[in-house]
């Protein structure tokens, strides 16, 4: 079987990214028999596709990768909007095609499956630029039309996509993401104070995530700002997206830290003491998982695909509700037992998701397509 896969949105730094990422290689890992082509597409990073499929064409004899100079807006035209030149034109024959959550191009005879991670832009457009929201939407009108399966990151998307985009369940199938427990571990006393020293921090819960309202950010510094503990700091990761300005709090222990590097993040995790992930809405919620795989004791939403990510392994809260944000870091902050609990619980639970199970699950819909 000759297996087509879209690869161009690894160049982003996206959940997207991490997911096409990790699926591929994965693939490739578990996978010798049958034949996969890369099909990358960028403008701009083209450089960065060529060397990362250079990486994989050194290791692995079941793959090739075609590389164009075409910017996404490029092929969100003559896919999305035009819907012409089908993939073969592209990369030749194959069996199945699997494209990413930009673009769906036809098909002359593969058969087509997809990856859906989100319906942000159904449920929080106003979160969006507009351009993204319509790129989604004319996108998601081929994908209801012709994709013969669909791939969700988890059941909560699933539930999404029978709901508002009305696709039969009988199309869908979840394949949660994975952890690489190779980077999010718990970490050396040096590590976590090498890196308190960097960000200026002392004893500090952590949160991250985008700095725009879906992430519930300002409740989440309203419920800090009740904590009887005034000598807690609360810090947290993420660029700035839409709304950020709502975050500009005159608080003298709230540390907004902006983009933070890869590398820094395990040593953040390992060294707070609990994650607060009051998100309004997500496609699943990794971050859940790398905190609890660092063993840092967790708290999140209990809608959305969040319980899911978290299991028994967190405290789940109404993220609508400040007072139970508050109460579900004192309780962590003012028990010892309970936070060794939950990070005991929070490794046990991350053994449940790998890479490797999510390659398992996507392999077994493409031999089924």
């Amino acid at each position: 079987m000759k297996i087509g896969i879209d690869i161009s949105q690894i160049v982003y730094g996206t959940g997207v990214s991490v997911y096409t990422k990790n699926l591929v290689e994965n693939l490739l890992k578990i996978d010798r028999k049958n034949q996969y082509l890369l099909f990358g597409s960028s403008l701009r990073r083209r450089k960065y596709l060529y060397y990362y499929t250079a990486k994989l064409l050194k290791y692995y004899s079941n793959v090739n990768a075609k590389i164009f100079p075409f910017p996404p807006t490029f092929l969100s035209l003559i896919w999305n909007k035009w819907h012409i030149l089908p993939i073969e034109n592209f990369i030749g024959n194959i069996d199945v095609f699997f494209s990413s959550d930009w673009t769906q191009p036809p098909a002359k005879q593969a058969k087509l499956t997809t990856v859906v991670n989100d319906l942000i832009p159904w449920l929080y457009p106003e979160t969006l630029h507009p351009k993204i929201v319509n790129t989604h939407k004319n996108r998601m009108t081929w994908v209801q039309k012709e994709a013969d399966k669909i791939i969700t990151i988890s059941q909560g998307t699933k539930n999404d996509l029978i709901k508002i985009i009305g696709i039969s369940p009988n199309k869908i199938t979840v394949a949660y993401p994975g952890v690489d427990q190779d980077k999010f571990y718990p970490q050396s006393e040096t590590k976590i104070n090498q890196i308190k020293k960097k960000y200026r921090l002392n004893n500090f819960i952590l949160a991250l995530g985008t700095q725009e309202p879906r992430k519930n950010f300002s409740r989440l510094i309203n419920a800090f700002q009740k904590l009887k503990n005034k000598n807690l700091q609360l810090a947290i990761v993420g660029k700035y997206g839409w709304g950020s300005k709502n975050l500009k709090f005159e608080i003298k222990n709230l540390k907004l830290l902006g983009y933070v590097p890869d590398e820094d993040l395990a040593p953040l995790y390992s060294g707070a003491h609990c994650f607060v992930y009051p998100s309004l809405y997500e496609g699943f919620g990794l971050p859940i998982l790398e905190a609890m795989a660092c063993g840092c004791p967790a708290i999140t939403s209990n809608i959305s695909s969040m319980p899911e990510a978290a299991g028994k392994a967190a405290i789940l809260i109404n993220p609508q509700k400040t007072t139970e944000i508050t109460q579900a870091i004192d309780r962590i902050i003012n028990s010892k037992k309970l936070a060794e609990e939950l990070s005991k619980k929070g490794i046990e639970q991350v053994k449940k998701f790998s890479w490797e199970k999510t390659a398992e699950k996507v392999l077994s819909v493409f031999h089924k397509v």
